[in-house]
């Protein structure tokens, strides 16, 4: 009931509003049965404008940080995300990923559209990074469709860190669903799982446009932190 509110009713048109969201290629979304949405991901707003403009329901797996969070804040912050269906996620820990997995195939089991965002964080910088292998995992053990989807111009309408978002139109592309009923029972093998990821990353990449790094989101974020970190402990003395 609270998701039907929010999408028709509360957040649904004020996000229509202020991004001005512009569709395409929605045809390419099952009308029925399970399926993952595998997008990009720039902005915090991500997570509900595809919601927004989908016709079905769609699950994502959130990161667990959004329910635990301190305070009023964090108390409605995870009110807010429970009251929508998002699952929270434990992504620390060497089960984490597991985890995610068992998670996100009860939500297939239902025949319900899952979402998740391969990259496991957001672009701090508005590029496209490596794709971790839990999205081939799900897709060959659910033995279901993935379907490729760019979020454009949300970088720009809101940036990390920036809790205001701008007046800025956004585009929302859906690629054609990739198949890969050729990989059938080879989920357990590690090179067969990396070119399943590989090729729905490549799918993104046609679709958004942007640039592409062979690297995890999260080791660049963590090479960048500790740069500034060594630069606030060992300055660099200007020279004479």
């Amino acid at each position: 009931m609270f998701y039907r509110l929010l999408k028709y009713v509360i957040l649904g048109p004020l996000l229509r509003l202020v991004f001005r969201p512009r569709i395409e290629g929605l045809e390419h979304v099952p009308e029925s049965g399970a399926a993952i949405v595998a997008g990009n991901h720039l902005s915090f707003s991500d997570h509900f404008l595809m919601p927004a403009v989908l016709k079905r329901r769609i699950t994502f797996l959130a990161k667990a940080e959004y329910f635990t969070g301190p305070g009023i804040k964090g108390r409605l912050t995870a009110a807010f995300f429970r009251s929508a269906g998002q699952i929270p996620v434990d992504r620390s820990g060497k089960e984490a990923g597991q985890a995610a997995i068992r998670e996100g195939l009860g939500v297939l089991s239902k025949d319900e559209l899952l979402g998740i965002y391969p990259e496991g964080t957001r672009s701090h910088d508005g590029r496209l990074y490596k794709g971790k292998v839990g999205v081939a995992a799900m897709a060959l053990k659910g033995q279901v469709p993935v379907i490729p989807c760019a979020m454009i111009g949300t970088f720009e309408a809101q940036p990390p860190g920036q809790v205001i978002p701008n007046l800025h139109r956004v585009t929302i592309r859906f690629g054609e669903p990739l198949d890969f009923s050729r990989y059938a029972g080879m989920e357990g093998e590690k090179a067969i799982l990396r070119a399943v990821t590989d090729e729905i990353m490549y799918a993104i990449l046609g679709l958004s446009g942007q640039e592409y790094v062979d690297k995890y989101a999260a080791d660049v974020k963590a090479e960048a932190e500790a740069a500034k970190e060594k630069a606030r402990k060992f300055p660099r003395m200007p020279l004479s």
